[in-house]
């Protein structure tokens, strides 16, 4: 195996596996290193696996709907193994797939754990491997909380080693994996709970998302427990007994699942041998060209700490070795009006600013346009428990240049993704009223609203 390369990336997770082939086709000599999976957290343990969870759970919510157009289901049922094994093998051919995609551009791929020993050589094994730049994408983990009894609890990566579907299950959480979980195992039949430390989910979102989604989890049968601060988790035979702050005990559930956030997988890289800042997160802090405090050292994906997407560290990625390897001096990633899915039931899409943000930035400059609606996929439906669909638009200034678009309702998902396009391009609330709408749809609420 060589041991000289012009790059060495570490972490094969979605930047990483980004970055190293794009520089491999500006014909570098490239090593990734990586201990797991290819394919990181999104592919093996995160959206990948949800999102296939979360078509299963969506098509429980369509049968439902199904009888208001005619069709019986009176006679299904699900099976949690067989999704399982087919989720699984999917993502083993991932996994082969991005293997063989490095194999094609020639790089060399290096399994093990990577220290850094200085700033041009890097660790495996106790062999040293000699290189011209490192890029650090090595990602984050689920943070488990440090109280007695944490461990009879599981992560996001544990819901995926789950051989059946638990009963009774307690998530702890307020952000978007808690939802999305709370989401998928409610309308696969399991009784949820959700432990949250304040009165809202998705605090980090526009208000009308979190509270809209709030009452639809909670008219799904979800139970929602707010002011709940975790203390110890009790065993209990085949069960497990939380205990919250407040001196509560809860119900016996089959499983709890930890939902509190992710920290960085820095740890174990020895930064220190190579002089690398971290902050007191152990996030890697950047400049705009993902460039550490090291002038060769750079680091992209959810280890800066900076919108933990799988698609912007795909982005950052190939920019970084763009303008290492291919001319371009200026290229970089700009993290401003970078849209976002929750996989909620229904699904949420944001892009720019919340209400809150605005009117704190800009004052009396902005102007709101809302649109709350039954959409017509529930027309036959009469059940008080539709779904309705609420969007929102922030303008702001003269010339209403749209600086927010929040949506929750169906298909929220695929919709963002266009108007996600004029929004980033600066466009104006008059730029969307000059668009014809397409009817008999919800987006056509976006260029319509008055």
């Amino acid at each position: 195996m060589k041991n000289e390369f012009d790059l060495i990336v570490i972490g094969g997770g979605s930047g990483g596996l980004a970055s190293a082939q794009r520089a491999a086709e500006y014909g570098k000599n490239v090593a990734l290193i990586e201990k797991a999976p290819l394919g990181g957290t999104c592919v093996n343990v995160g959206c990948v696996p949800k999102k296939i969870m979360w078509y299963a759970s969506h098509l429980a919510h369509q049968m439902e709907i199904a009888e208001d157009y005619g069709f019986n289901f009176s006679s299904v049922t699900h099976e949690w193994e067989p999704l399982k094994k087919r989720r699984d093998e999917y993502i083993k051919r991932l996994n082969l797939i991005y293997e063989n995609n490095l194999n094609k551009r020639e790089i060399t791929l290096i399994r093990g754990e990577a220290r850094l020993e200085d700033k041009h050589t890097v660790c495996v094994s106790d062999e040293p491997f000699k290189t011209e730049h490192i890029i650090i994408a090595t990602g984050g983990q689920p943070t488990i909380p440090d109280i007695a009894g944490a461990s009879y609890g599981i992560t996001s990566d544990g819901f995926f080693e789950l051989e059946e579907k638990p009963k009774n299950v307690c998530i702890v959480g307020s952000g978007y994996i808690a939802v999305e979980f709370a989401g998928m195992l409610s309308a696969l039949g399991t009784n949820v709970t959700m432990n949250i430390r304040t009165e809202s989910i998705l605090r980090s979102f526009d208000s009308m998302l979190s509270e809209n989604l709030k009452e639809i989890m909670t008219h799904h049968d979800i139970k929602i427990q707010t002011g709940k601060i975790p203390e110890s988790i009790e065993n209990a035979g085949s069960k497990f007994i939380l205990k919250t702050t407040d001196g509560e005990e809860s119900e016996l559930y089959d499983t709890i699942i930890w939902a509190i956030g992710r920290s960085p997988c820095t740890e174990n890289l020895n930064l220190s041998s190579a002089s690398v800042q971290t902050d007191k997160y152990g996030y890697i802090p950047v400049d705009k060209f993902q460039k550490t405090n090291i002038e060769n050292i750079f680091a992209i994906g959810d280890v800066i700490g900076k919108e933990q997407l799988t698609p912007v560290a795909i982005a950052a990625g190939r920019r970084l070795s763009d303008r290492l390897y291919g001319g371009m001096k200026e290229r970089y990633l700009d993290y401003e009006m970078i849209p976002t899915v929750v996989f909620s039931h229904p699904t949420i899409g944001a892009i720019g600013m919340t209400e809150k943000e605005a009117r704190e930035k800009y004052n009396n400059e902005i102007k709101i346009y809302t649109s709350v609606f039954n959409p017509m996929f529930y027309a036959l439906s009469q059940d008080e428990k539709k779904i309705k669909t609420s969007m929102k638009l922030i303008t702001q200034g003269d010339d209403e240049r749209v600086i927010g678009c929040h949506i929750i309702g169906e298909g929220a998902d695929e919709m963002l993704q266009g108007f996600a396009v004029a929004i980033k391009n600066g466009a104006t609330k008059k730029d969307f009223d000059n668009t014809v709408a397409i009817h008999p749809t919800s987006a056509e609420e976006l260029v319509t609203m008055r």
